[in-house]
C-alpha cells in the first residue's frame, strides 16, 4: 500500500534532535555500565556487547550528523499520515526494515526489500542516496532501547542484591526481618530482574530466610506467575536481548564497509532507466551523478516525478529532430538523455516540462548569460573604487585638479591591478570548475541483462562507507 506524503518539502521532525536525546541516554549507559564493571558487580552479555563496542556507536553518531545537513533533510519527502507522520517517508522505510530482521542488516536482503517498497511507490533519488543514514539512525534508536533495559535491570538487580545482603546480614552485625527489608517492595509489580537475583540470591541460604522467599511466591503469584517461571523468562529476555545488541553492533560495522554507490545504483529506478534506453551505464560515475542531480532538479522545479524526468528525457532523445537539415540536429549527442539534462538541450527541456527554477539558480544562470561581459564590469567598478579611495582623501586635503588627474593616470594601472586580483579571488571562491562528461575508463560495460541481474541479486561489495551521494 502506498503511503501517502506532504505535497510539498516540509521542514517535519527533527532526526537530530531525536539524535541527541539517543546519544545522550547511550552515553548515560555506558557510563553506568563502566560503573557496574568498576564496582564489580556482574553485567549482562549485552551490557558487555555495549560497553566493548561504545566507540563504534560514536562512530556512527558523528556520521549521521555529517551527513545529514538540514538542506538535504528538508528535501527529504515526509509521511502525511501514521506513526511516522512528519518524518521522513525513508525513516519509515528503514524502522520496517529494521523491525522485521530484528536489527540484522543484510545488503542483498536490503535490496530486494527496496525493490519490493519501489514496485507500489517509488523513492527518489535524495530518498536511496539517505537509506544508509536513516538505517544507522533506527540502529541507534533500537540500541537506546536496549540500553534502557540493561541500565534499569542492573538497577533492579542492585537493589535485589541490597535487600538480599540486609535479609543475609552480610553488611550489618545482624540480619534485618523480612518485613523491614520487603515492605518498600510491597506496593507495586517487581521488576522481573529484581525477582530473579532475588530468587538466586535467597535459595539454598540460611532457614531464617524462608519467609522471604514465601513471600516473594506469594507476590509472583498475584502477579500470575511464579519463581521457576520468572526465571525462565528472565534468562529469555536477557538472551534475546544479547541477540539484539550484537545485531545492531554487527550490522553498524557492516553498513560502513557496504559499497553504497553500487548498492544505490543497484536499486535506483532512474538509473535502470538510463541504463536500459542509453549508454548511460558506460559512462564514469562524476558523469552519472551529474544526470542525477539535473533530473532531480528538474523534478524540483516542475510537477514531473524523477523517473517521468528520465523517461521523458529518454523519449526526447529517441525522437526524430525538428530540423533535420542541420548537421547538428543529426548530431549523435542529441540522441543521448544528457544532452536535454546537462547539455544545450537543457533549456528547450526545461520549457517543455514546464520547468520553473528557484531564484537562486535564476541569478546564476544570468551571470553565466553575462559571462565575460560581467567578469569586466566587475574588474572596472572595483578598479574605480580602489582608485577613487585616494583621491577622495586628497580632494579633502584640497589638492589642485591638475594634480589629482596625474596621480589619477598614475594610479590606474595598480589599481586594475588589484581589482583583477579581487575579482579573481571571489570567482575561483564562488564558481567551482564543472566536470565535463566522460566515458568510464576501467569498467566494464554492462548490459541491460547485466544491470537487471544485479538488481536482483545485489552483489554488494565492501570497500566504501555509506554516506550520501
Amino acid at each position: 500500500m502506498a503511503q501517502r506524503v506532504t505535497a510539498r518539502p516540509a521542514r517535519g521532525h527533527s532526526l537530530h534532535r531525536r539524535l541527541r536525546d539517543n546519544a545522550r541516554t547511550l552515553l548515560s549507559a555506558y557510563h553506568a555500565i563502566a560503573k557496574s564493571i568498576d564496582e564489580g558487580r556482574a553485567i549482562t552479555p549485552a551490557a558487555e556487547w555495549l560497553v566493548d563496542n561504545y566507540h563504534i556507536v560514536e562512530d556512527q553518531i558523528r556520521e549521521i550528523r555529517e551527513d545529514l545537513p538540514p538542506g538535504y533533510y528538508r528535501q527529504l519527502p515526509k509521511l502525511a499520515e501514521g506513526p511516522f507522520a512528519g518524518y521522513p517517508r525513508v525513516f519509515g522505510l528503514a524502522w520496517a526494515f529494521i523491525a522485521h530482521s530484528d536489527s540484522r542488516f543484510d545488503p542483498q536482503l536490503l535490496c530486494r526489500y527496496i525493490d519490493s517498497y519501489q514496485r507500489i511507490q517509488p523513492l527518489t533519488i535524495g530518498e536511496l542516496w539517505a537509506v544508509a543514514i536513516t538505517l544507522r539512525i533506527v540502529l541507534v534508536e533500537n540500541l537506546r532501547r536496549a540500553a534502557q533495559r540493561i541500565v534499569s535491570g542492573s538497577a533492579a538487580r542492585q537493589q535485589a542484591d541490597e535487600a538480599a545482603d540486609r535479609l543475609l546480614g552480610l553488611q550489618a552485625p545482624a540480619a534485618e526481618s523480612v518485613t523491614a527489608v520487603l515492605q518498600p517492595f510491597g506496593k507495586k509489580p517487581l521488576p522481573p530482574a529484581f525477582a530473579v537475583q532475588l530468587v538466586q540470591r535467597l535459595r539454598d541460604q540460611d532457614p531464617r530466610v524462608t519467609p522471604a522467599l514465601l513471600w516473594l511466591e506469594k507476590r509472583l503469584a498475584a502477579q500470575g506467575t511464579t519463581t521457576d517461571a520468572i526465571v525462565r523468562d528472565e534468562l529469555q529476555r536477557q538472551g534475546a536481548s544479547n541477540v539484539t545488541v550484537r545485531n545492531i553492533i554487527t550490522s553498524m560495522r557492516l553498513i560502513s564497509a557496504v559499497d553504497w554507490t553500487e548498492l544505490f545504483e543497484n536499486v535506483s529506478l532512474v538509473d535502470r532507466l538510463l541504463a536500459a534506453e542509453s549508454g548511460f551505464a558506460q559512462m564514469a560515475f562524476p558523469t552519472r551523478d551529474q544526470y542525477r542531480r539535473a533530473i532531480e532538479e528538474i523534478a524540483r522545479g516542475s510537477a514531473h516525478s524523477e523517473l517521468d524526468v528520465a523517461r521523458l528525457a529518454v523519449q526526447t532523445a529517441k525522437a526524430p529532430a525538428p530540423d533535420t537539415s542541420s548537421e547538428d540536429a543529426i548530431s549523435p549527442r542529441r540522441q543521448d538523455p544528457g544532452y536535454y539534462l546537462i547539455g544545450g538541450g537543457r533549456r528547450s527541456f526545461e520549457v517543455a516540462l514546464g520547468f520553473r527554477p528557484p531564484p537562486k539558480a535564476r541569478l546564476g544562470r544570468v551571470r553565466a548569460a553575462l559571462g565575460i561581459r560581467l567578469y569586466i564590469a566587475s574588474v572596472v567598478v572595483v578598479a574605480l573604487f580602489v582608485l577613487a579611495l585616494p583621491l577622495l582623501a586628497l580632494n579633502e586635503a584640497e589638492a589642485g585638479s591638475t594634480r589629482l588627474a596625474i596621480l589619477a593616470l598614475l594610479g590606474l594601472v595598480p589599481a586594475i591591478d588589484v581589482a583583477v586580483a579581487l575579482v579573481n579571488r571571489a570567482v575561483t571562491h564562488r564558481f567551482r570548475p564543472k566536470l565535463l562528461p566522460s566515458l568510464a575508463s576501467t569498467a566494464p560495460v554492462r548490459s541491460i541483462t547485466a544491470w537487471r541481474s544485479a538488481a536482483t541479486a545485489c552483489p554488494c561489495s565492501a570497500r566504501a562507507t555509506g554516506t550520501m551521494g
